[in-house]
């Protein structure tokens, strides 16, 4: 009978010491699927986080990350840079004239009205092949080698007029990645200093040096990059004003001649 309540109680003691132990795993398997859960809740918040940054916010944040010292130069060789590109573009545009429809105007008032009435033509329009004619118009009385000279002196000056700061334009696009690398050259001499100072090469201890001093070769290019387009675009315009300068300057001659004869 004493053995037989022995192993009643032990087995009594081994189901209780079992739904004990299962019921524990069962809370650690509870508080697990929570921890994991949590865990997955933070990482999407943080993935919707970045996804939410713009270009803008990036960019905003790898230029502080970049330093103030070079950054704040190259920024501003970008603001000037745009300045001037915007100011000779909007200047090239409302120099630019239909050049066969002057022409034309001149042509039909000078042989109707004469010199006077081809005058008050290009008086009346804009940009630098109109003031080519009327200096050349202004100079027919004398003779048309005195025109011919007035047309190509002032064109001399008109073109100096369409090339006004585009010199500096070209300074701001080479001295931008110059910058750029000055900036990741002191970068590197400061990580070295670091490394000599500790005496070991710790990736972590160099890491953030190196981040600027690429930072700042990058944001230079960008900037050099993004004026080089405006620049050659710039160039090209002026190109083409130039050439219906020239052929103007030829037709108006010829003009002026069959208008002598």
């Amino acid at each position: 009978m004493k053995k037989l309540f022995s192993i009643l109680a032990m087995a009594g003691l081994f189901v209780l010491s079992t739904n004990t132990v299962s019921a524990k795993a069962s809370a650690a398997v509870t508080n697990m699927s929570a921890m994991v859960n949590t865990a997955m809740v933070m990482l999407q918040d943080e993935a919707g986080a970045e996804e939410a940054k713009g270009f803008t916010q990036v960019l905003k944040e790898q230029f502080i990350q970049g330093g103030a010292g070079f950054m704040g130069i190259v920024l501003l060789c970008l603001i000037l840079g745009l300045a001037v590109a915007i100011e000779r573009i909007i200047y090239l545009n409302l120099a630019s004239t239909n050049s066969g429809k002057l022409k034309q105007q001149v042509e039909d008032a000078l042989s109707s009205g004469g010199v006077e009435a081809a005058k008050e033509v290009c008086r009346n329009t804009k940009g630098p092949v109109a003031s080519i004619y009327y200096q050349g118009l202004d100079r027919a009385g004398e003779s048309v080698e005195s025109a011919e000279k007035a047309v190509v002196a002032y064109g001399g000056v008109q073109m100096g007029q369409l090339e006004k700061n585009v010199s500096w334009l070209s300074l701001f696009i080479a001295i931008a990645p110059m910058l750029g690398f000055m900036g990741t050259v002191i970068g590197m001499i400061q990580a070295f200093q670091k490394i000599s100072a500790v005496g070991n090469l710790s990736a972590s201890l160099i890491a953030g040096d190196i981040q600027v001093a690429l930072l700042t070769t990058v944001f230079g290019l960008i900037t050099a990059i993004i004026l080089q387009i405006f620049y050659n675009y710039i160039i090209a315009k002026i190109d083409s004003i130039v050439n219906d300068m020239e052929d103007s300057s030829i037709t108006l001659i010829d003009m002026l001649v069959d208008h002598k004869k």
